[in-house]
């Protein structure tokens, strides 16, 4: 089914926070019959706290690290041909060394959705420390959309309907035979 992923067996989600990047993945990785990886939860089960207790404990520098070498972990596991389909924090991308970590080792796709659907996504929960100032949210999101653009494959989130945003995905040129 698909040439580029039988050398390179994952599938790294990208995207601001809010913008489906777990839900999509779950539902991706199910019509794949692939694993599925979201690395916040990765990172928790690590570090035996919540992703906003990292931060307010131990800071965003602190974070990242753990995100670099959770996702060190996972990558080397892909390698080795596990089939994922792995879903990274908002922030992950934006870094470099995790940008080119992924390098080779599979596709990155951008969930790209507008910043008013991120925001009304994100309005309905508590647990994101990035979120909690609206101006600096959103310059974040402005800031982060350069970065978002360096992924392999841009797929713009038009709907909730997450099984149509799956589609889309397995019709990019990733999947031809």
């Amino acid at each position: 089914m698909n040439l580029l992923l039988k050398r390179t067996p994952g599938i790294y989600l990208v995207g601001f926070m809010g913008a489906g990047k777990t839900t999509i993945g779950r539902r991706l990785a199910a019509r794949l019959g692939w694993s599925f990886v979201d690395l916040d939860l990765d990172i928790e089960c690590c570090a035996a706290q919540r992703i906003s207790e990292i931060f307010e404990q131990q800071g965003e520098a602190r974070f990242r690290e753990l995100e670099h070498e959770a996702l060190k972990k996972r990558v080397q596991a892909i390698s080795a041909g596990s089939a994922t389909v792995l879903a990274l924090g908002g922030g992950a991308f934006a870094e470099p060394r995790t940008a080119a970590l992924l390098e080779d080792h599979g596709a990155t796709i951008w969930l790209d959705c507008p910043f008013d659907k991120v925001q009304e996504r994100v309005a309905r929960t508590s647990h994101r420390p990035l979120a909690r100032d609206p101006v600096r949210f959103r310059q974040l999101y402005e800031e982060r959309l350069e970065t978002y653009r360096r992924a392999d494959y841009r797929v713009p989130i038009e709907t909730d309907e997450c099984s149509e945003t799956v589609d889309r995905i397995l019709r990019l040129p990733l999947f031809r035979q």
